[in-house]
C-alpha cells in the first residue's frame, strides 16, 4: 500500500474519520460491517414505524431500545473506527477489535438481555452486574476515544473522578461522594446515566433523521441542490461564493453534518471561488461558515436540536418554528458578506449563461414560480379537503395524490437531461435555471411529507421522519425505472440501481450514526455525574458568584464554556453538557434580575455556540476539510471563518433579549414581516460593519 495520500483520498479520510469511521475494511470484515449497519437502519425504521403497535410484534420499551441501540453502536464503533492512525489498520480489523466489539455489544445489550432479572433487584447489583457494567464503561470510553475524540473521553473521566473525589474538593463544588457500586448502578443499570435522555433521543429521533438525510443524498438530492444553486446564481458577481452559501443552506435542509456538507459542495465551490479571485483562505472560510450553519437550518437540524424536545418539553414543530427566522437571517447576512467581498475585490462574473432575451427570461421565471405556487397550493388544499371529507380514510387519497405528483414530476424530469454529477471548474457554463429546477423537483416530495407531518398533522418527530423516509425509499426504488420508461429505454437495470442506492443509503445512515450514538451514551456519563452529585444545584451559586447577577456576563460565560468545549467535544455532547448545567441557571438568574428569558431561547443560545466548535481553530473539523480542498493553512482558514461567523455569534444574544426573533408572542403575518425586516436590516448592517 503506497504511503502517498492524494487530496481526494485525504478528503475521503477526513469525512470518514468525522462521520463514518476511518476504517475501509474489505472481505468478510467489510461485509459484516455493512450487514450490521444495514440491519441497524432497518431496526430503527421498524422502531420508528407504527408497525409494532399495529402487528403486536417486536414491541420494545424505551430501555430495551436504548440498550440495543448502544450495543450495535459499540459493535460497529470498534469495527469501523481503528484504534490508531496507522494506515495499515484502516484496511483490516485486528483480533483485539473483534473481541472488544463483541464484549462491548454484550455489555451494551445487558439491560435488554437481563431486563426481567434486573427489574427484581433495583439498586442492589450483584457481582455479575458490577463486572459487566465496569467492563462496559471502560469499553464505552475507548469507543469514545476512537469515534468522538480524546477530549470527550477525558471530560467523561473528569466527571467520573468528581463522583469519587467529592468529599476532598472545595466547598463550592464538594459533595459526599459515592461508592463504586452506587456509581456503576447509577451509570449502567438505570436510565439516569448512560441509558439516559440523550441516548433515548438518539434512538427515537436522531437516527431516523440522519438516515433520511443519507438516503436523500444517495438519491441525488445533494447534487440537485448544488446544481440548482449554480444555475441560479453562478452568473452573479462573486457567483461561486453565493452558490456555496445557498447550496449549503439547501443541503442543511437534509443534512446535519458540517464536514460532509463542506466536502460535498466545497470540492466544486472552493476552486471556483479561488478562480473568481477570493483567494484560498477566504474561499475555504466561506464554505466552512456556510456549511456549519446548515446545522441550524430547519427542518432537519443538527442532532442536538432533537434533544430540545426532551429538555424544553415542546413539540419539534415548535422548535422548527422558533429556529427558522434566525437561520434564514444568518444565511442572508452571509450572502451579503460574500457580495461585499466581491465588490471590494472588484470581481466580474466568472461563469457564462446562455444568452436569452429579457422577455424569455421573465416568462420562464414567471411560469416557473407561478406554476410551483399553484401546484403547492393545490396539493395543500386537496389534502386538507380530503381530511375533512373522509377523515381517517383520507390517507389513501393523500397517498394517491402523492403518487400522481411523483409520476408527474418524473415525467417532467424525463423531458430534461439528467443533471451533471459535477461542475466544470476550468470552463464553467451555466445551465438554464428552470430546466435544472424541474429535473429534480421530485426530491421535494419526501421533504414536503416531512414538513406536512410535522407542521400540519402534528405527528411526533419520529413518526413524521418515518413516513418521510418510507416515501423517500419508494421514490428511490422507482425514480430511475419511471424515468427510463418515459424515455423509452430498458427499466430493469434501473430497478437494480435504485435498490442498490437504497442499501447504500441505509449503510451510510448507520455509519453516520456510530459516533452520535457513542457520543450520546458518553454524554449520559456526564449527565449522570451531575445528577448523582447534585452539581447542577451548585452551579446556580457558582455562576451567580462569577456573573454577580449580571445576565450579559452570565451569557458571555456560557458562550465561553461552549467555545472551549467545542475545541474537542462534538456539538451534541457540548449541547447536552452546557444545557444541563447552564440553561436552568440562566433562566432562574434572569428571573431574579427581572428578565423573563424563554427556555427555548437559552437552549438555542447554547446550540448556536456549540456548532461554532466546527469552525474555530485549532481543531475545527469543517475548517480542516475546507483547508484540505483549498490547500491553505487550516488555522488561517479557521480565523477567517470565525470572522464570517460573527453574524451568527451575535444572533443568540439578540433573541435572548428579544424573543420576537424566535416568533414568540408574535401575532399575525404583518408582525412577523416587521420582525423579520427589522432583524434582517440589523444583521446586514452588522455584516457590513
Amino acid at each position: 500500500m503506497s504511503e502517498t495520500v492524494t487530496p481526494s483520498v485525504q478528503l475521503q479520510e477526513i469525512v470518514a474519520d468525522a462521520d463514518m469511521g476511518g476504517r475501509a475494511a474489505s472481505g468478510v470484515s467489510g461485509a459484516v460491517i455493512s450487514a450490521v449497519a444495514v440491519g441497524w437502519s432497518l431496526f430503527q425504521l421498524w422502531y420508528a414505524s407504527p408497525l409494532p403497535f399495529a402487528l403486536g410484534f417486536g414491541l420494545l420499551n424505551d430501555t430495551e431500545a436504548r440498550a440495543l441501540h448502544l450495543a450495535i453502536a459499540l459493535f460497529l464503533g470498534f469495527l469501523a473506527y481503528p484504534g490508531s492512525r496507522r494506515r495499515g489498520v484502516r484496511y483490516r480489523v485486528p483480533i483485539a477489535d473483534w473481541a472488544m466489539a463483541f464484549v462491548g455489544a454484550f455489555a451494551g445489550a445487558y439491560l435488554f438481555l437481563f431486563y426481567n432479572q434486573l427489574a427484581t433487584r433495583p439498586g442492589v447489583p450483584i457481582l455479575q452486574d458490577i463486572v459487566i457494567a465496569t467492563v462496559g464503561l471502560v469499553l464505552l470510553l475507548e469507543a469514545t476515544r476512537r469515534a468522538v475524540g480524546l477530549p470527550m473521553t477525558i471530560l467523561a473521566l473528569v466527571f467520573l473522578a468528581y463522583i469519587f473525589l467529592g468529599p476532598w474538593l472545595p466547598d463550592v463544588v464538594s459533595h459526599k461522594g459515592a461508592s463504586l457500586e452506587r456509581m456503576i448502578s447509577h451509570m449502567w443499570l438505570t436510565t439516569e446515566g448512560v441509558y439516559g435522555v440523550a441516548l433515548g433521543v438518539s434512538v427515537s429521533f436522531i437516527f431516523i433523521y440522519v438516515l433520511f438525510g443519507s438516503l436523500l443524498d444517495r438519491a441525488g438530492a445533494g447534487n440537485y441542490m448544488m446544481q440548482v444553486a449554480f444555475a441560479a446564481l453562478g452568473h452573479l458577481r462573486g457567483g461561486p461564493a453565493k452558490v456555496a452559501v445557498v447550496s449549503s443552506g439547501l443541503n442543511g435542509l437534509i443534512s446535519g453534518s458540517s464536514v460532509s456538507n463542506v466536502v460535498s459542495g466545497g470540492i466544486f465551490t472552493i476552486p471556483l471561488m479561488k478562480k473568481a479571485g477570493y483567494g484560498g483562505v477566504k474561499a475555504g472560510a466561506i464554505e466552512t461558515a456556510s456549511s456549519v450553519n446548515g446545522q441550524i437550518m430547519p427542518p432537519v437540524m443538527g442532532a442536538a436540536a432533537f434533544l430540545m424536545v426532551e429538555y424544553v418539553g415542546i413539540p419539534y414543530s415548535d422548535i422548527v418554528k422558533h429556529a427558522f427566522l434566525p437561520a434564514v437571517i444568518s444565511y442572508i447576512a452571509l450572502f451579503y458578506i460574500v457580495h461585499l467581498e466581491a465588490l471590494k475585490l472588484g470581481m466580474n462574473p466568472s461563469a457564462v449563461r446562455r444568452s436569452r432575451p429579457l422577455r424569455e427570461r421573465l416568462l420562464g421565471w414567471g411560469f416557473g414560480l407561478s406554476g410551483t405556487i399553484v401546484v403547492c397550493a393545490l396539493v395543500y388544499w386537496i389534502a386538507l379537503g380530503a381530511q375533512r371529507l373522509f377523515g381517517d380514510s383520507a390517507i389513501w387519497i393523500i397517498g394517491g395524490l402523492l403518487l400522481a405528483t411523483h409520476i408527474a414530476l418524473l415525467w417532467d424530469a424525463a423531458r430534461n437531461p439528467d443533471l451533471p454529477q459535477d461542475i466544470d471548474i476550468d470552463n464553467p457554463v451555466l445551465p438554464d435555471t428552470w430546466p435544472t429546477v424541474r429535473a429534480g423537483l421530485h426530491f421535494l416530495v419526501p421533504i414536503g411529507v416531512l414538513i406536512w407531518c410535522l407542521m400540519i398533522e402534528q405527528l411526533s418527530p419520529a413518526l413524521s421522519a418515518f413516513w418521510a423516509t418510507a416515501t423517500l425509499i419508494a421514490l428511490m426504488a422507482t425514480q430511475r425505472p419511471i424515468v427510463a420508461f418515459f424515455r423509452g429505454v430498458p427499466a430493469l437495470p434501473e430497478w437494480r440501481t435504485g435498490l442498490r442506492e437504497i442499501v447504500q443509503g441505509l449503510n451510510d445512515g448507520a455509519r453516520n450514526m456510530i459516533g452520535i450514538g457513542i457520543a450520546t451514551a458518553t454524554a449520559g456519563i456526564i449527565v449522570g455525574g451531575i445528577t448523582l452529585t447534585g452539581l447542577g444545584f451548585r452551579m446556580t451559586d457558582f455562576v451567580e458568584v462569577v456573573s454577580q447577577g449580571n445576565v450579559i456576563v452570565m451569557l458571555l460565560f456560557t458562550a465561553f464554556v461552549c467555545l472551549v468545549l467545542g475545541l474537542g467535544v462534538p456539538t451534541t455532547a457540548n449541547y447536552i453538557l452546557v444545557a444541563s448545567l447552564m440553561a436552568p441557571v440562566i433562566v432562574e438568574l434572569g428571573a431574579q434580575s427581572g428578565l423573563i428569558i424563554p427556555l427555548i431561547a437559552v437552549h438555542l443560545f447554547v446550540f448556536y455556540y456549540g456548532i461554532m466548535g466546527d469552525i474555530t481553530p485549532p481543531v475545527g473539523l469543517a475548517t480542516f476539510a475546507a483547508a484540505a480542498i483549498s490547500g491553505e493553512d487550516p488555522i488561517q482558514t479557521g480565523i477567517q471563518g470565525s470572522m464570517y461567523a460573527l453574524r451568527t455569534v451575535v444572533l443568540p444574544f439578540v433573541f435572548v433579549f428579544n424573543p420576537a426573533l424566535l416568533l414568540i408572542d408574535v401575532h399575525g403575518w404583518w408582525e412577523v414581516a416587521l420582525v423579520a425586516f427589522a432583524a434582517i436590516v440589523a444583521s446586514l448592517t452588522f455584516a457590513a460593519a
